[in-house]
């Protein structure tokens, strides 16, 4: 059995007010949550790191894709935490040139990585390897029981007298796993992720303009579930029972990749931006509050979509964002030295609390930033 967090070091540091504002902000606005790798750590989904491990031993792998990654991974030498992302990234940004080059009739449209020459097939079939791989590295038995307290809690008052019951909440799931979309099915909760049917499944993005839901989830890199036939534009969810001949079925698992790149530019994972968008910038003044947990805050499209959304929001927009880090790195602390952004940033770190002119810092380790220890703090747990 997983050992247990002390939350006392919250309760005792005299944080526990932090935690009643966020509460307080949730009761008020519309509900956001921003989901990273990490919130998949208790039902037992691999980190990011994890995963990158996995995929790069993975039997998924012919030899020449293999010595293709490995290849990409050694001239990342020197990057901070670079990881299968990455290197998925570099791969599908090298294949973009050679279909560039193809497209435009040059007569070698091979590209040369390390050592070696790779043609346009050669990398397409390694990248599509690699998303199979994490495929298989993902699609595994897991818990939902943390993802299902968090979704009863979102989905009903945070204390009582609250109100908010009937509040939708937006998911924004930075992951490839289904577990939110799982957890959300098992508490009964009206939702939908943009996909008709049911095992079997078509992208109909009109279900997200729906009023009468209660969520909506937003699966800005793709899913694991998510398959392409040769004859279709769109995505399809297609049962893992059906069989439809060799070659039939691409997975399109994407990664986390800046709008330069050509997937992010085509649908679905344009629209689903654009609907993330809406979501960021409240009309007229309606509140929002983006809360974030198992995000590091490491890609550079998802920030710049965040930053741009603070500011354009009149205030409206409050980021309550919960972090390992000892203090705010990065963008993070880019926004909290800010003094237009500041009062919109609520930061929970492994060292302190840290909103506006208010930086209160402890001698003890904090552990809210873990996931199953946010989902203890707003299920009211002192």
């Amino acid at each position: 059995m997983t050992a247990v967090d002390d939350l006392s070091p919250i309760r005792e540091g005299g944080f526990q007010s932090a935690i009643d504002n966020v509460e307080d902000l949730l009761a008020q606005g519309r509900r956001v949550f921003l989901a990273g790798a990490g919130c998949g750590k208790p039902a037992g989904l691999p980190l990011t790191f994890e995963l990158t491990d996995k995929v790069l031993a993975s039997e998924q792998l012919s030899e020449e894709s293999r010595k293709l990654l490995f290849t990409i991974r050694d001239s990342f030498a020197g990057a901070h935490d670079a990881n299968i992302e990455d290197y998925l990234s570099e791969l599908v940004d090298l294949l973009a040139i050679a279909d560039r080059r193809s497209g435009r009739g040059v007569d070698c449209n091979a590209i040369q990585i390390g050592d070696d020459t790779y043609d346009r097939d050669a990398l397409r079939i390694a990248a599509d390897e690699i998303k199979e791989a994490i495929s298989e590295t993902i699609f595994i038995d897991v818990d939902p029981s943390v993802h299902q307290r968090l979704v009863r809690t979102l989905h009903q008052p945070l204390r009582p007298g609250k109100s908010g019951s009937e509040r939708q909440v937006d998911y924004l799931v930075l992951n490839y796993d289904t577990i939110f979309e799982d957890a959300l099915a098992l508490e009964c909760v009206n939702f939908t992720d943009g996909m008709s049917g049911g095992a079997t499944g078509w992208w109909q993005p009109s279900l997200l303009d729906q009023t009468d839901l209660h969520a909506k989830v937003l699966k800005l890199h793709g899913s694991i579930d998510w398959c392409q036939l040769p004859r279709d534009r769109y995505p399809r969810r297609i049962s893992s029972k059906l069989s439809l001949g060799e070659g039939d079925r691409t997975q399109i698992v994407i990664w986390p990749a800046a709008t330069k790149y050509r997937e992010a530019q085509l649908d679905p994972y344009a629209d689903l931006l654009r609907r993330a968008r809406s979501c960021l910038n409240p009309p007229g003044n309606d509140q929002r509050v983006l809360l974030t947990c198992g995000y590091s805050f490491g890609d550079s499209h998802i920030n710049i979509e965040l930053d741009r959304a603070l500011r354009a929001s009149r205030g409206n927009l409050t980021i309550a964002a919960f972090c390992p880090d000892d203090s705010p790195t990065g963008i993070l602390k880019e926004w909290h030295d800010d003094p237009n952004l500041t009062e919109q940033i609520l930061i929970f770190c492994s060292g302190g609390f840290f909103h506006g002119n208010s930086s209160i810092k402890s001698d003890q380790i904090l552990p809210w930033w873990k996931f199953e220890n946010l989902v203890r703090l707003l299920e009211g747990e002192r």
